[in-house]
């Protein structure tokens, strides 16, 4: 596994502790708080003393590739100084683990255990506890794949009618909902990204750019430069259609005498059964929730295979290309 990815794994161990989750260093015993996380370095905070401290990136892929080189691990003595919570932080990662005993920090296959003490006893969800988001999309999302894994989809001919019109609506609101989520993410992503400099998740990377809109003056003051300029407002004026539309409502004049009509067909969403979807929606989370049925766990793996594909149908991306836990640190 490169570090690239182990970085990122490393990331997602760190979003998920909770806020007072307290760690310790292998070498001197100092407790400390990870109180922000970004995608170039870690913000710790020493219980004692207050001292808050950025871990960056580079320091450790440096102490990653060492932990590579090194056969039987790698000696914590050899660590330079104030180095000391960079293996505390690398053990939260399930492939990396301190031996106190040894005094190394090794790679390894087998299950690992880290320097975390202690979760913030307010927390009462478990680390691996799923919740559902409140987000139509989300809902909407799930439906649709479940559609999808009942009906063969690959031939849309054999397929019922009443089917593909279940398929088109739950498509059309999956495309509106995503639509407004992913505006919402691209609004707030606006502050945490810079000109000129991609960030990375997991899935992909994104970067801030910027479009030029342009709107004309006023007519009078436009045609007036223009000639002052030496062209011909005729060159310029041109029929336009709002105001041909509303010289239609006042005259005798038929539309086909002043416009080219193509009529064109198309399927168009009526209207959308909310009690419908909810009442089917409430029915897959009732059967997982329920069941005690010697299949359960395979219903279970199904779901959330269902709830993983979401984000590749919505084009949600949770990604850790920027992470914060604590705006004062950033």
């Amino acid at each position: 596994m490169s570090f690239r990815v182990s970085w990122h794994n490393l990331l997602e161990r760190l979003d998920d502790l909770s806020e007072g989750a307290t760690l310790r260093t292998p070498l001197s015993n100092d407790l400390f708080q990870i109180t922000g996380v970004q995608e170039h370095r870690v913000i710790i905070r020493f219980t004692d003393s207050g001292e808050s401290r950025p871990l960056q990136k580079d320091q450790f892929e440096t102490l990653y590739r060492r932990i590579s080189d090194s056969n039987n691990g790698f000696d914590l003595d050899r660590l330079p100084p104030d180095a000391d919570p960079y293996p505390t932080v690398l053990s939260l990662h399930p492939r990396f683990e301190v031996n106190d005993d040894r005094g190394v920090i090794i790679k390894t296959e087998e299950p690992t255990t880290s320097l975390l003490l202690d979760e913030d006893p307010s927390s009462n969800s478990a680390p691996d506890e799923r919740t559902e988001p409140d987000l139509d999309v989300y809902a909407d999302a799930l439906l649709l794949v479940d559609a999808l894994e009942r009906h063969e989809v690959e031939a849309l001919e054999g397929v019922e009618t009443g089917t593909l019109i279940d398929l088109y609506t739950l498509l059309s609101d999956v495309q509106r909902n995503a639509n407004d989520l992913r505006k919402e993410i691209a609004d707030t992503l606006l502050d945490r990204l810079h000109h000129d400099r991609p960030v990375s998740g997991s899935y992909g990377s994104v970067q801030r750019t910027a479009r030029t809109n342009r709107s004309l003056k006023d007519d009078d003051e436009v045609l007036n430069t223009l000639e002052a300029a030496g062209i011909d407002r005729s060159r310029v004026v041109s029929v336009d259609r709002g105001k041909v539309d509303d010289a239609l409502e006042v005259t005798d004049v038929a539309e086909s005498d002043v416009f080219e009509t193509e009529e064109t067909e198309y399927v168009r969403k009526a209207e959308v059964d909310e009690d419908r979807k909810e009442t089917r929606l409430q029915g897959l989370k009732d059967q997982l929730a329920a069941s005690d049925a010697d299949d359960a766990d395979q219903l279970r793996d199904e779901v959330e295979e269902l709830e993983s594909r979401i984000e590749e149908l919505t084009e949600f991306k949770s990604g850790h290309s920027y992470h914060t836990r604590s705006s004062a640190d950033r």
